[in-house]
Parts: C-alpha cells; sequence; structure tokens
C-alpha cells in the first residue's frame, strides 16, 4: 500500500502527496522514504515535469520518524548493529540529497528543478527535516501546526540531516538553542525564525506553492551551503563570532543538563565537528554520531520509555481488550477547586459537555472563572486559539445541583482530601448517576472510598497530577471490586483528553507517590543527618530529577508532609517504625515554616513568592556534619530510594507492568528521564553486575530501606532484566 500518491497537472507541477492509509498522522519508514524516492526521481526524469510540491494529503504534514524503525536493527553483534545503523542512517541521507539537488548535475551543468514543500500543518522531526533539504518552505496559516525538530525530548538528536542544514540555515547560534529545547513554533514563529519561507491561508496552500515552483530562478534551487564561497551564518566554531556562539550553547547545555543526557552531548559534537568540514561530509559526521547514541543503553532506554512505552499506553495497551470503547459524551466533576476545574478545563477541550458542581452555585462559578483564567494563559502562550476559548467554555455548565449529571458518562469527584467528605459526596454522586464513578485522590485507598457506592465494581480512582491541563500522566486506580467495564472507561476517557495512562492496583500512596515520597524523606534526612542542603539539591538536579526534594516538599508543602506523616502513622501504628525525616519537617512546621505557600521553608522566598535561597537557619537547627559525602553517595541514595520501592510495587501487584513503572515514574514525577525511568535504570546496574552490591553498602550504612527485595535479587542474579526490548 502506498504512503505517497504522485499527480502530474496540466500545469507541468507535480504534487506528492503524503497520506498514509489507516494513521492519523504521516509519520516515515525506511520503505516510505525509498517510495518517496522513486516519485522524486519520475519527476526529475519527467522532461514535462516543471517542478515538484511535497505536501499532505492530511491535516497535518508529519509526526516525524516511525522510530521502531531503528529497533529492527538491534540483536546483531556490536561492531555489526553499528555498521548497519550508520549504513541505514547513510541511506536516509542519500535520498534526501538526491532531493536537494533535484536533477541537477554539476558536470553536464544541467538544471535541477524547484522543490518546495507546503505544510498543512504540523511537521517535526523528519517531517521537518525533509522540507529543510527542499528549495523552498510554505506553510498554511494554522494555529494548531507546530513546525520544528523535537527528537531531544526522546533521547535523541536530528540525524535526517536536520542538524547539518540546520546549523547552515540559521547559524550555530540560532539552531542550536532550538535542536536543544525541542522547541516546536506555530507557522508565524518559524516564518519570523527563518524555519520557513512563507506561511499562505489554508485554501491558497498549494496554488502558492504552485506559483513559487513555475516562477523559480536557476539560483533559488541551489541551497546556500553548495554555493561557491558559502560562509555559516555568525561563523563556524573556530571564527572569532562563532566561538563566542558555541560556548554559549555549550555553557546552556551544562547549566540544562549537568552532562547527564547523550543525545546532547552527541548532537554539540555533531554540531561541532560537522561546522568545519564540507557539507556532505558533515552528513557522515552526523550519522557517525547518531550510531554512536543508538548504541547507548541509556539512550535506548529513553527511546523505549518515552515513545514507544508511551505511545503504546496511550493507544490502550493496558485496556480490557474484551470491553466496547465508551463513546463519552458529558462528564460530572465534583468539586470545583485547582484540581477539578483542571479536569473539567482538559475535559471541555476535548470537545466533552462538563457539568461542574460545588457545594454552591457561587463555588461552582468561581471554578469556571479558575478555568477562564487558565484558558487565558493559554491563550497568552499560543496553545489555544482566542476563537476556541468560548466554545470550551460553552461545554463547562457550573452548578450545585446532584440532579443536573445525570445523563453523564463518567463522573469524577474530586473534593478535598479527606476521607469523610469524599465519602460523603461519592454517595450522593452514586444515588443521582447510573455510570462509572471515580475518585480524583493521590492518597486515600479506593477500596475503603468504594464503600460508599452501592455498586463497588464501578468505582475506581483517577490520580490526576497537577497542574492538570500540563501534566500528561493520569493513574487510575483499580480498587479490590473494580471491573473490567469500569478500568476501560477511564482508559477511554483519559485518551480523550489526551493523557497517558497507567493502571495500579489499589495500596497505600498507589505508584507514584509510594515512590516519591521515599525520595523527599530520603532528602529530607540528609538535611537531619547534616548534609549540606545545597550538596542535596544539586546533585538531585544533577542525576537528572528535575528539582531536588528540598524544593519539591517547599512547593508541595511542608504542612501537607506532616498532614501525610501522622495519617500514614496512624494507619500503621507500630509497623510505621522510626522515620528521622519526621523531626526535621515537624521542627520545620513548628516555625511556621510550611512551604512556599507561607513564603518560609526549606528556603527563603520574596513577598510575592519567588524561591531565593536556602534557609540560613537549617544549619543552625541542624549543623553540617564532617565529613560531607561525596555527590555519588548523594546521587546513590537519592536514585536507589526511588527504584527500589518501584521494585517493591512490582513486587507486591500494586504495579503489574514494567513499562507503566517507567513511563508513570518519568511523566509522574521526573524521575530522571536520561534513565529511562527506575527499572531502566536498575538494568544498567544489573548488566554491569553492581546492584547487589550498592544496596548492600547502602544497607549497611543507612538501613534496612535499602534492602533489595526478593524480585530484585533474583534478577541480578540471572541477570535479567526488567525492560524487555
Amino acid at each position: 500500500m502506498s504512503d505517497f500518491h504522485y499527480q502530474k497537472e496540466a500545469d507541468g507541477i507535480a504534487v506528492i502527496s503524503w497520506d498514509v492509509a489507516g494513521a492519523r498522522i504521516n509519520t516515515m519508514t525506511r520503505e516510505s522514504l525509498r517510495e518517496l524516492a522513486s516519485h522524486f526521481d519520475s519527476a526529475f526524469s519527467d522532461g514535462k515535469v516543471r517542478g515538484v510540491v511535497l505536501t499532505s494529503a492530511k491535516k497535518d504534514f508529519s509526526g516525524g520518524m516511525a522510530l521502531d524503525t531503528f529497533h529492527q536493527i538491534r540483536g546483531q553483534e556490536p561492531t555489526e548493529e553499528a555498521d548497519a545503523l550508520f549504513a541505514h542512517i547513510m541511506e536516509f541521507h542519500q535520498i534526501i540529497r538526491r532531493i536537494e539537488w533535484a536533477g541537477r548535475e554539476l558536470k553536464s551543468g544541467r538544471s535541477g528543478k524547484p522543490v518546495i514543500a507546503a505544510l498543512p500543518g504540523t511537521a517535526v522531526g523528519i517531517g521537518y527535516e525533509i522540507p529543510l533539504a527542499c528549495h523552498r518552505i510554505i506553510a498554511a496559516k494554522n494555529p494548531k501546526a507546530r513546525i520544528g525538530l523535537p527528537e531531544i525530548k526522546v533521547g535523541l538528536f536530528p540525524a535526517a540531516g536536520g542538524t547539518a542544514r540546520l546549523i547552515r540555515r540559521l547559524g550555530i547560534e540560532g539552531a542550536a538553542p532550538l535542536m536543544l529545547k525541542g522547541t516546536l513554533l506555530s507557522p508565524e514563529k518559524a516564518l519570523a525564525a527563518n524555519l520557513i519561507d512563507a506561511v499562505a491561508e489554508p485554501d491558497e496552500l498549494i496554488e502558492k506553492a504552485k506559483e513559487w515552483a513555475l516562477g523559480a530562478e536557476p539560483e533559488d534551487i541551489v541551497k546556500p551551503w553548495d554555493r561557491k564561497g558559502y560562509r555559516m551564518p555568525g561563523g563556524t566554531p573556530y571564527s572569532s563570532k562563532g566561538y563566542l556562539s558555541f560556548m554559549g550553547a555549550c555553557a546552556m547545555v551544562s547549566g540544562n543538563t549537568s552532562g547527564v543526557y547523550p543525545a546532547v552531548n552527541a548532537m554539540m559534537s555533531a554540531i561541532y565537528e560537522g561546522a568545519q568540514v564540507p557539507f556532505d561530509t558533515a552528513l557522515k559526521v552526523e550519522a557517525r554520531w547518531f550510531s554512536k547514541l543508538l548504541m547507548e543503553a541509556s539512550s535506548l532506554n529513553m527511546l523505549q520509555t518515552l515513545f514507544l512505552d508511551t505511545k503504546a499506553l496511550e493507544k490502550g495497551a493496558r485496556r480490557p481488550a474484551t470491553i466496547k470503547k465508551s463513546e463519552l459524551k458529558k462528564i460530572g466533576v465534583v468539586g470545583a477547586g485547582m484540581m477539578g476545574s483542571g479536569i473539567a478545563l482538559v475535559s471541555a477541550q476535548a470537545g466533552l459537555e462538563v457539568v461542574l458542581i460545588d457545594q454552591d452555585l457561587n463555588a461552582a462559578s468561581r471554578g469556571k472563572g479558575k478555568i477562564e483564567k487558565l484558558l487565558a494563559a493559554q491563550v497568552k502562550r499560543r496553545r489555544v486559539a482566542e476563537s476556541e476559548t468560548r466554545h470550551i467554555l460553552e461545554r463547562i455548565k457550573p452548578s450545585q445541583e446532584y440532579e443536573t449529571l445525570s445523563g453523564a458518562d463518567f463522573v469524577i469527584e474530586a473534593v478535598y482530601e479527606n476521607p469523610a467528605l469524599k465519602g460523603e459526596v461519592l454517595a450522593r454522586i452514586d444515588r443521582s448517576v447510573d455510570c462509572m464513578i471515580a475518585s480524583n485522590t493521590s492518597t486515600l485507598p479506593i477500596s475503603d472510598l468504594a464503600k460508599s457506592c452501592q455498586t463497588p465494581s464501578t468505582f475506581l480512582g483517577v490520580h490526576f497530577f497537577s497542574p492538570v491541563d500540563r501534566m500528561r500522566l493520569v493513574e487510575i486506580i483499580r480498587g479490590k471490586e473494580t471491573d473490567d467495564a469500569a478500568v476501560a472507561l477511564a482508559i477511554d476517557f483519559v485518551s480523550r483528553i489526551q493523557k497517558t495512562p497507567i493502571v495500579v492496583n489499589d495500596a497505600r500512596f498507589f505508584y507514584a507517590n509510594r515512590c516519591v515520597i521515599p525520595y523527599l524523606n530520603e532528602g529530607i534526612r540528609m538535611v537531619g543527618e547534616g548534609v549540606r542542603p545545597p550538596l542535596i539539591e544539586n546533585v538531585a538536579r544533577q542525576c537528572g530529577m528535575p528539582v531536588g526534594p528540598l524544593q519539591l516538599v517547599d512547593e508541595t508543602s511542608i504542612e501537607l508532609a506532616v498532614s501525610i506523616a501522622k495519617a500514614t502513622k496512624s494507619a500503621l501504628g507500630a509497623d510505621y517504625g522510626h522515620n528521622d525525616a519526621d523531626e526535621v519537617i515537624f521542627k520545620l512546621a513548628s516555625l511556621g515554616r510550611l512551604g512556599r505557600k507561607s513564603k518560609a521553608g526549606f528556603f527563603e522566598y520574596s513577598e510575592t513568592g519567588h524561591r531565593l535561597r536556602l534557609w540560613h537557619g537549617l544549619g543552625v537547627y541542624f549543623p553540617e556534619a564532617t565529613p560531607q559525602p561525596n555527590a555519588e553517595k548523594v546521587r546513590n541514595r537519592l536514585l536507589m530510594i526511588q527504584a527500589l520501592e518501584a521494585v517493591r510495587a512490582l513486587e507486591e501487584g500494586v504495579l503489574t507492568d514494567v513499562r507503566e513503572g517507567n513511563v508513570g515514574a518519568i511523566l509522574g514525577w521526573g524521575f530522571a528521564p536520561w534513565s529511562g525511568g527506575p527499572f531502566g535504570w536498575l538494568d544498567g546496574l544489573i548488566a554491569n553486575q553492581s546492584v547487589l552490591s550498592l544496596c548492600d553498602d547502602l544497607s549497611r550504612q543507612f538501613g534496612e530501606r535499602f534492602v533489595a527485595p526478593k524480585l530484585l535479587v533474583d534478577k541480578a542474579t540471572r541477570r535479567e532484566k526488567f525492560s524487555v526490548h
């Protein structure tokens, strides 16, 4: 089946339309690129063809490469595998280079044919790299479209010529930040940044493209880097200006990544080396660094977790297969606070009718007011068109009457984390509807809350992360009596609102909080031991965590940490044991330092709540120890305490799929993305036979919490990985 359609029109323009059958968005494979090459060869060899327009029959141009393409090469001997990867990538380069040359020949002097990319919507990854090789890029005015090279976000870098071409188009200063951050721009911003050459009204896109192709001059179809005397904008790394740009980019990389992301290092090497050699040599440099990157275990782990596993979960890999897909139209959200308002917003944005209920109409209306502010912020960031906000808000109906939930397909309770209050609200919902019910809770056992409903089998938990409109993960919690139909409906809902679901079984703190709380406690314990707070925070960021444990406690509030500690101690009784972290947070709470909301916690804050510096009083109440631990010791404690809890969750059946463990950890609380998740990190330690000795060393020094669970011991003894790919 063809992925591209070729049509030669009466005006002499050949239009090649990308349209992968049965796919929502076009993605590139090795076979489809070869097909594209054959169409271009036909156009270039046809004397009646005057130019070529490359476009898409879908609303978007392309979502990039089908990344499982690279996994097809895996499994050979390392040297053979590296050679195969290099040959694979160079084939891509050679095909795209043929498009760029467009039939032009230097020796014969035969001129090429103009090639223009006409982008109706989003064009990312190789979906932008191929247009970069065209002689002109025109994009439709489409507020939802995004253009750029986001590969770095899944542990890769642009390697279909994107690195070599973009630095030659924009210069190092202009190109490096876009690639290092994976920034995606709207068509208008892409034009301003010189990523594209023109924008057009959607209904005029193809005609404008043809018009340019028919009027193109010979010099228009020679790329700047193929012209004699070409000089890179801003200079190469060893020129006076280029040196400053490159060093600035390196400083930005070091500050943002701490050197733990191999894709960033590989890309900077490809930029540095590729900028100093002729273009075709730069393509080989790019291919060699990309091949080397794909041989890195951490890069493959990132690719597996952040792309392949995430996409599989989003497509319903954990959805009960025997249950018919739900067609949701109306949902209810009870509780119009921060979380409830966020859930209502993302649901309305997905086209669902939403009834937003609170204790009175004023409270519900205030919740809708929060939504209006969130939408205004999204408009300002150009994440949503202003013209859409009215339609979104019209779908949200504030109410105080539970009867307005009638006809809902799904109702989510999102009131304050108080078991008695939640129980009362759930009972009222249960009396008012005949549909699945969920509680948005981060800690309370679902099986206990289910007792408020007459049919526990239709009840489950949905744990959204804050802020709801920006966090991708939703943790679906199956209670002891929850049936498959409820789980399937919840997954359908999460899919509808374009978030990533993981399904876990009921247990205190579920999966995400079960793992992140020990991370927070470990950082707090170190403060109590006299480890310098800056060392704790900096090492946490240097090993890939988005924020240090002390900052995260401040953000979520020390008052909440105290509340959780008291509730857990009450529930577990004698099994709770001694927790050194409690002494630290109870002391700060007694001093009125309750975190960012009180403008005082582990950190000091300005009057406006801006974080300033770590509080000097920590050293007074918890004097610094001598000697201080080295960074590696702190790093191992912070990562291992999370990874071991993930293993225990898997061992106890709370977590039932390693993919969900890795995806949930990275998307939920930001576990070192470079590692591919806690199980990916442990797999690396298992491979080099160091995991058990590391656990033994940590448990001897710091206690039983670092003792390796039996499942980990068994895996390490057999040298068997958790992840299968």
